[in-house]
């Protein structure tokens, strides 16, 4: 039996929506590795020695050092692994020309095992060091470079869904397979990881978009799923293109790849489908019914889908949500700036919402000088700065007092309520984006109830973090806690993050 551990300091998790919780000064402990890795108990440091005497545990105790904090390792519902030479650049093309020019030669260079090793080492290292302790990935359409991605995730101890891509129609003539081809390399895939007897790493099944996928593939693939129990993940809504695509493909469905996967029993409560960014709102009822999760992927949709998607809608239909890089499609493989994009996405959704209702009230640019942002009476709460006053942003008012922070006009026909109603709209927080890297991305696979909070019980996936002044950010006399953490998911990158557990197992220590 390995030795337990106990780690003193300040931990920051959000284990309900929208609340980001800091525990000052408390003794983690932490069952060894080959025990599973938990977390065994939550004490205040005051109280530690008694506290583990009375509960017979064992632990040396190593303080976290000043200026560090703890969260909970950051959870990666989208990647496509045998992208990640090219991210950072491929950003000038719509996605089925992205795909087609980029994408698919790429990926097909992984039938090279040698090149795939040193690609597929260097994004698992690249992850890690951002913070990334489990991810939803895609590999390539081949078997054995997927197996060979998922033999180097398993070797680096990360907490990993691996899927081998299957693809039967629309691709480059050397990077499409047969439907039967895709089905048993898939079954082999699933063997394969299987055989590697660890609790870490799982097989998914992964059809890559209806565009590329027959319903004969799509049937089978669905067969696979149940008959394994195993994880499925995809793309649905993706993107406009794509939405036309699946029109000219199958009009029998009015176009819509849902109803594709339902038909191929695809939608379980184990499918992460990523974007989603044009689901109805039955759509969206079908999904939250099925147990389906959604993977919001804010940056490349800002690429690629030419809509951003409103998480807060997805939400409240009951659809459970978590974030992704995406990959290279997303240009950054960081957790911390898809929560910011997150956000970001978010005040996206409101702008468009304002500008619909103002062009359909006849409203002309709201930035004009005869449409004046309103100021707030000092007395109501806005400060004087230079003998001004700051002006309030709608988003952190709320009702009358969102509405007096805009100069809106009262247009002929009754539409002003419409245009106030839209600017008065909800945006995402961070903590609520923190929420979705951590505790909605354990919700989407299943693993509540083992990952992403800090809770007695669960797996310790867990990165230290350096808050102090001047790693990236500057930390000033009136900041709390709170302010600094917030300053990290804004202004953090790899720098930042000191160290990285999976299961209580330390797999980066800087």
């Amino acid at each position: 039996m390995s030795m337990s551990f106990a780690l003193r300091g300040t931990f920051v998790h959000s284990p309900v929506f929208g609340e980001v919780q800091v525990l000052q000064d408390t003794v983690c402990i932490v069952s060894g590795k080959r025990s599973g890795g938990k977390i065994l108990a939550l004490i205040p440091g005051a109280d530690a020695d008694s506290k583990m005497e009375e509960l017979g545990l064992q632990a040396a105790v190593h303080q976290i050092p000043e200026g560090r904090l703890m969260c909970p390792g950051f959870i990666d519902t989208h990647v496509h692994a045998p992208q990640y030479s090219y991210a950072g650049t491929a950003t000038d093309r719509p996605l089925m020309q992205w795909l087609d020019h980029y994408t698919f030669p790429r990926e097909a260079q992984m039938q090279d095992l040698k090149e795939a090793k040193a690609h597929y080492n260097k994004l698992v290292e690249r992850l890690i060091s951002n913070g990334t302790t489990t991810a939803l990935v895609f590999g390539s359409l081949h078997l054995e470079p997927t197996k060979l991605l998922a033999d180097i995730l398993h070797q680096a101890g990360m907490r990993a869904y691996v899927g081998k891509v299957c693809m039967d129609r629309n691709s480059k003539n050397y990077y499409v397979q047969s439907t039967e081809q895709n089905l048993q390399d898939t079954e082999a895939f699933v063997e394969h990881i299987r055989g590697l007897n660890t609790v870490l790493v799982h097989p998914v099944i992964t059809p890559r978009f209806v565009p590329c996928c027959t319903p004969a593939l799509l049937q089978g693939l669905g067969a696979i799923a149940q008959r394994s129990i195993c994880h499925v993940q995809s793309h649905i809504s993706e993107s406009l293109d794509n939405d036309a695509f699946v029109a000219q493909l199958h009009p029998e469905v009015g176009g819509r790849d849902a109803q594709l996967y339902e038909r191929a029993g695809l939608l379980t409560q184990r499918t992460v489908m990523a974007h989603g960014v044009t689901l109805t709102d039955a759509e969206l009822r079908l999904l939250a019914e099925r147990g389906t999760a959604l993977a919001h992927c804010p940056l490349s949709n800002f690429y690629f889908a030419d809509i951003p998607l409103d998480v807060l809608r997805c939400l409240a239909a009951g659809v459970k949500v978590g974030l992704g890089t995406d990959v290279a499609g997303g240009y950054s493989p960081s957790m911390l700036s898809a929560m910011r994009s997150a956000v970001l996405a978010s005040k996206a959704v409101r702008m468009l919402h304002i500008d619909a209702a103002r062009r359909q009230a006849g409203c002309s640019n709201p930035c004009t000088a005869q449409e004046p942002v309103r100021t707030l009476p000092a007395e109501e709460g806005s400060a004087a700065v230079g003998g001004h006053q700051e002006s309030q942003h709608p988003s952190s008012l709320s009702g009358s007092r969102a509405e007096a922070a805009l100069q809106l006009p009262e247009p002929a026909g009754g539409s002003a309520a419409a245009v106030k109603a839209a600017a008065a709209r909800r945006t995402l927080s961070y903590q609520e984006a923190f929420w979705l890297a951590t505790m909605g991305g354990a919700q989407t696979l299943g693993l509540q109830d083992q990952l992403g909070s800090f809770e007695v019980g669960k797996d310790f996936d867990a990165l230290m973090i350096d808050a102090s002044s001047g790693t990236t950010f500057d930390i000033f006399s009136a900041d709390s806690l709170l302010d600094t953490f917030e300053k990290f998911v804004n202004l953090g990158d790899d720098r930042c993050i000191r160290a990285v557990w999976v299961q209580g197992g330390l797999l980066s220590w800087q």
